[in-house]
């Protein structure tokens, strides 16, 4: 029964965990600063989406990118388009690929890499908000924050397969 609300429950918490640590970035290393976003969020998202429910994970997705533009950056409709997408994205290429967990990591970051290409494509192209060169985005910012990511999901990728599993085999109980 308390499976059922794991699932909302660590997304909440994932939510509330991204700013804490992104208080982390920058890091100083040989003299120049590297910028990394943590995107745990997304990511869970991302594994829901393949393994559970894209319905209910481009929802959460929805939901959570509302409150994201709300109290984090005061564009709305940024991350409340961003993340359903992701989730839907998601989705649509795991009908392409195997549903192991090596290949959802690397989609999964695949993912928040696009994303943040998007991100960076609409606050310097469109609404130019910022003036960092793609060479200084590319280097001090995306592969940082894809390598911070990837180490997150190489240590809790797992702990998310665990949980939607038990979600999915509990969810097949109530069925039968």
């Amino acid at each position: 029964m308390w499976i059922r609300f794991m699932i909302p429950a660590v997304a909440i918490i994932l939510f509330l965990l991204e700013p804490e640590f992104a208080l982390f970035s920058p890091i100083e290393w040989n003299g120049e600063l590297f910028y990394f976003v943590p995107r745990f969020l997304i990511l869970y998202l991302i594994f829901l989406s393949i393994y559970y429910n894209p319905k209910r994970a481009a929802t959460y997705g929805l939901i959570f990118g509302l409150l994201y533009d709300v109290f984090y950056i005061d564009i709305i409709g940024l991350y409340t388009v961003l993340y359903p997408l992701m989730c839907f994205l998601a989705n649509w290429t795991n009908k392409y690929i195997h549903q192991h967990l090596t290949f959802t990591t690397i989609l999964s970051v695949l993912l928040v890499a696009l994303m943040e290409l998007v991100l960076y494509i609409f606050f310097h192209h469109i609404i130019h908000f910022t003036n960092l060169a793609f060479t200084e985005f590319f280097v001090k910012r995306l592969i940082p924050s894809i390598f911070a990511n990837l180490i997150y999901l190489m240590m809790l990728g797992w702990a998310f397969k665990y949980l939607i599993d038990a979600r999915v085999l509990q969810k097949l109980r109530e069925l039968s």
